[in-house]
């Protein structure tokens, strides 16, 4: 059975999503690249067989990366299977994408149903709060910067309080830290 990955890049440490031209998104921007912290990332787009969006980020990803040949990110989304979940887009072009009008919960579980791979989540964060809500996240993996916003979007707005379990915590040269957590009912037996 597949797991669902979210990966959240720009995460402060009060727990604020980047929102796109805020003072954290651009000093997210502006912390110097790092090998281990970029190859961290590439993880979940690498070992997703399946791509998620919500509508709008799908209609960002798919006008910016069909043209970005080269980038690896874009190699892999090119070639990858991707799923959009919309009941109102009238239709999506980019290269091996359906889209998904059913209920959230029966479609997200008959995609992890399929197979092996990952499925990676992308965001808006409405969409990301969705399947949070809805319990269907198997793993977080937060990229934490050195930086406090005070308020904004979070990523966490559940009904009701759950176990996670640390799976890796890896500090980066640039300052970030990569964290890994999981369902506390998907750890291992001891």
């Amino acid at each position: 059975m597949r797991k669902l990955v979210v990966g959240v890049g720009d995460y402060s440490l009060d727990g604020v999503i980047g929102e796109m031209g805020s003072p954290f998104f651009m000093f997210a921007r502006s912390i110097p690249d790092d090998a281990e912290h970029a190859a961290w990332t590439a993880e979940v787009q690498q070992g997703a067989e399946v791509h998620i969006f919500g509508k709008n980020t799908y209609e960002g990803f798919a006008s910016w990366f069909p043209n970005a040949a080269g980038d690896p990110t874009a190699d892999i989304l090119n070639k990858g299977r991707k799923v959009v979940f919309s009941k109102s887009l009238e239709r999506a072009d980019w290269e091996n994408t359906t889209i998904a009008r059913g209920d959230l919960v029966e479609e997200v579980e008959k995609l992890k149903a399929e197979g092996g791979g990952d499925i990676a989540a992308y965001g808006g964060i409405s969409f990301l709060r969705s399947l949070v809500r809805a319990n269907l996240v198997d793993e977080y993996r937060l990229t934490v910067y050195p930086y406090l916003v005070g308020s904004g979007a979070t990523l966490f707005d559940v009904p009701e309080s759950r176990a996670l379990e640390l799976v890796s915590a890896i500090p980066f040269g640039n300052g970030v830290v990569g964290l890994t957590y999981r369902k506390a009912s998907e750890a291992p037996a001891a």
